[in-house]
């Protein structure tokens, strides 16, 4: 059976959604093709700091009423180090705020969003594969109910994840790939208790790094760094806390509040860009094309960036026929992926502890947090990049 489309969306995840959405409210056609349920999509348990450039887009695709009523505005946040606390005040020194908003939250509102306008989003798409996207007649085929099916459109989004097929369609010799794995992952714990702190603490500690944050005033979200041949069967709940208290300030560790996870989970930290991303008429968003570790939270805030440019370039292509931003994706894109790889990157090797560390090392870091806290300058760059960086 063959169908047709303008734009074909590989990936049902929060960039393939709010890509449809955009295009959707201008007239532009899309189908999106994910190959989990709905349910299984938004059971993932992700970040939810959201850049200023994010929130706006959101609210230009119709989807951020929840988001602005539900979401929590944070001015600033902190950095523990050496037994104090620390506040980056990123309002007094951008002018501008972040929301927290968990990624679940907005996935579902824009799945919302894609129902009341009839979107077509087709889940159980199994074998999904791009073809012809170096000619004008590209076209993709998968299997769903049981039946072969053919997408015939004009463009292919690749939003289906590190591991998907778009970035595994391109010829190795077509594509180059720049790769770190860090010796550390985090281990994430989700409560239903009182966050410690209305604001997020990156702590850094002899014993690793730990972050206390939340998704709204009775979900706590914290995490800790440990060795990557640890496993969740090590970590329960007692121990968890246990060793997150050691890594706090003692006023903060002493106002922490407890109780059973509902979540846990090891992420191991990973950076990773593929160059280009754009093949013809292929076009490579989000971790597709690039992860970063999360200290900072420029993971999805990257993505939402990739969606701005093609959603643009897409946007003057079928309005105007002009094909300059489609063109110019991929150098566009990767000048501002590679800035969030190198926020990304920085907070990381500044918060966290490595085995290989020497005693120089550390005292580096520490003058490197004291001379942060020295320098309006410093701070001022640390704020603009956490902020977002204009698109």
């Amino acid at each position: 059976m063959s169908t047709r489309t303008q734009v074909g969306i590989i990936g049902g995840g929060p960039s393939g959604l709010l890509l449809s959405q955009l295009l959707h409210l201008q007239g532009i056609e899309t189908v999106v093709l994910e190959k989990h349920t709905r349910d299984y999509v938004l059971s993932r348990i992700r970040a939810g700091v959201l850049e200023h450039g994010f929130a706006a887009l959101m609210r230009e695709a119709q989807v951020g009423e929840r988001m602005q009523r539900e979401g929590q505005i944070h001015e600033g946040f902190f950095i523990a180090h050496d037994g104090v606390r620390e506040r980056v005040d990123l309002q007094a020194l951008t002018g501008r705020s972040v929301i927290v908003y968990g990624q679940t939250e907005l996935t579902r509102d824009l799945y919302e969003a894609r129902d009341r306008l009839g979107g077509l989003v087709i889940h159980g798409a199994e074998d999904v594969t791009p073809h012809d996207f170096e000619t004008a007649k590209p076209h993709l085929t998968y299997r769903a109910g049981g039946r072969q099916q053919r997408l015939d459109c004009d463009f292919i989004v690749g939003c289906d994840g590190s591991h998907g097929v778009s970035r595994q369609s391109i010829p190795r010799d077509r594509i180059q790939t720049f790769e770190r794995f860090y010796p550390f992952g985090w281990l994430g714990v989700l409560s239903r208790t009182p966050p410690v702190s209305p604001e997020l603490i990156y702590a850094s500690h002899e014993r690793g790094f730990a972050l206390c944050s939340l998704r709204s005033s009775a979900l706590s979200r914290y995490y800790i760094q440990i060795p990557l041949t640890d496993s969740l069967e090590e970590w329960p709940d007692e121990r968890f806390f246990a060793e997150l208290r050691r890594r706090l300030p003692q006023d903060v560790a002493a106002a922490l509040v407890t109780g059973p996870s509902i979540e846990k989970s090891v992420a191991p930290l990973r950076s990773f860009v593929a160059e280009p991303m754009r093949f013809g008429r292929l076009f490579l968003a989000g971790d597709a094309a690039h992860i970063v570790p999360p200290t900072g939270a420029r993971g999805l805030n990257t993505a939402a960036s990739d969606i701005y440019y093609l959603y643009h370039g897409l946007l003057d292509h079928y309005r105007d026929g002009d094909d300059r931003g489609l063109e110019g994706y991929s150098t566009r894109a990767l000048a501002r992926v590679w800035k969030g790889q190198r926020f990304s990157w920085w907070m990381t090797m500044l918060l966290h502890r490595f085995p290989e560390d020497t005693p120089y090392e550390q005292r580096l870091r520490q003058t490197e947090l004291a001379y942060l806290f020295s320098s309006p300058q410093a701070l001022a760059s640390l704020a603009e990049n956490y902020v977002g960086l204009p698109f």
